[in-house]
């Protein structure tokens, strides 16, 4: 007699099956709630606009390892442009997954997750096809979060630069029009003035007076001169120069009052440096004024270096000093007309702004590096205008 099959059996089997698929499912449901909790997670931190960018990603580098499928035995770094951060107890693993952060088509840096050496780790691969996935989606976040804080701080930095140029323009021609409206009363009492020195037989006090008078009206004519070069007043006269030629000569006028001051003279010039074309007076004064500048900045020593040096567009020199540096809010004023940190009778503040007009005349471009105690360095650049120099010379 054939026996029936054991439906008991099948039941069973079935059942485990079943029972097999739902831990599945639920193990792979519980690894995306993971995933996506970190990707939330790092949403929160990126678009945190009061968090600076190395806050952000010491925050985003903690939020990863519980994300991965061995948590406990996994940790984080991200390197991003030679910076390292780590999550806690970070230690380097055989076993371990990363990702480019690639910003503008350039490799700055990795995600990497590294788990922690272990017997039951080395026979098998730990990582799930869908976590290399996310450590890519965690690179691009990463990568978009850098570019938008870096874009955030190339606009400030515009906008800053924008409001100091108008700012700057403004005074320049407030400053043009005080100097217009001076300039002839000025003449008229230095002319007066130096007329009246010429009457015979005059007391010596009134001499003296008349001597002071015509001082002080051709110091203040040489302020209203000042003003209008800042303002832009007058189209300097293009000629072509050397900047080393005009640096040498300048230095000479300089090199007694450097010794004197104990302050050593560097020179780094390029042999090779391009013609410009420039007003050299004007030029004299820049450099004259920059020098001025450094050696008041070392009243006990230090090293003042000259250097030139071009490249395809542009031709440029440096004025360095070892001196006592500048804070940030004299840094962003020191173009200023009038300011000045020194004493009422020991500048007028217009030495800077009156570079600064001069370059810019020139097309040219004049930075500042600085840092207390530590010297300040200043770079002007001007335009290479190789053809039009050897339009000149009829080359």
């Amino acid at each position: 007699m054939q026996s029936k099959p054991k439906k008991t059996n099948i039941r069973a089997n079935g059942h485990k099956a079943s029972a097999g698929n739902t831990d599945v499912s639920r193990t792979k449901l519980r690894e995306r709630v993971k995933e996506l909790t970190c990707l939330y997670g790092i949403a929160q931190v990126a678009s945190n606009p009061n968090l600076p960018l190395e806050r952000k990603l010491k925050d985003i580098v903690q939020l990863l390892p519980p994300a991965w499928q061995y948590q406990h035995r996994a940790c984080a770094r991200i390197i991003i442009d030679g910076q390292v951060f780590q999550s806690p107890g970070f230690c380097n693993g055989e076993r371990r997954q990363t990702a480019t952060i690639c910003i503008a088509g350039r490799n700055r840096g990795t995600v990497e997750i590294h788990y922690r050496n272990g017997r039951s780790l080395l026979k098998m691969n730990p990582f799930l096809h869908e976590e290399q996935n996310l450590i890519d989606n965690i690179a691009r976040q990463i990568a978009l979060m850098i570019e938008h804080e870096e874009d955030s701080a190339i606009k400030a930095e515009l906008q800053k630069q924008l409001i100091r140029t108008d700012r700057l323009a403004a005074i320049g021609q407030l400053a043009a029009g005080v100097a217009h409206e001076l300039n002839e009363p000025l003449n008229t009492i230095l002319g007066f003035a130096q007329l009246a020195q010429k009457t015979p037989d005059l007391p010596l006090q009134t001499k003296n007076d008349l001597e002071k008078i015509a001082d002080a009206s051709l110091h203040a004519r040489n302020i209203i001169r000042e003003l209008l070069i800042f303002a832009r007043h007058g189209k300097p006269g293009r000629t072509p120069v050397n900047l080393n030629q005009i640096i040498m000569n300048e230095l000479k006028l300089f090199e007694t009052m450097c010794a004197k001051s104990g302050v050593e003279l560097k020179r780094v010039v390029d042999s090779e440096l391009p013609e410009i074309l420039a007003d050299k007076s004007q030029l004299r004064q820049v450099i004259s004024n920059l020098i001025v500048n450094a050696l008041q900045a070392m009243p006990d020593g230090g090293t003042l270096t000259l250097q030139t040096s071009f490249d395809a567009s542009s031709v440029k020199f440096v004025v360095e000093d070892t001196g006592i540096g500048m804070s940030d809010e004299v840094k962003e004023n020191i173009f200023l007309p009038f300011y000045t940190t020194k004493d009422v009778d020991q500048g007028t503040g217009l030495g800077l702004s009156v570079v600064h007009g001069i370059i810019a005349s020139h097309k040219g471009e004049i930075f500042v590096k600085s840092e207390k105690d530590k010297g300040t360095r200043f770079t002007v650049t001007f335009p290479r205008q190789q053809e039009t120099v050897s339009k000149e010379y009829g080359i």
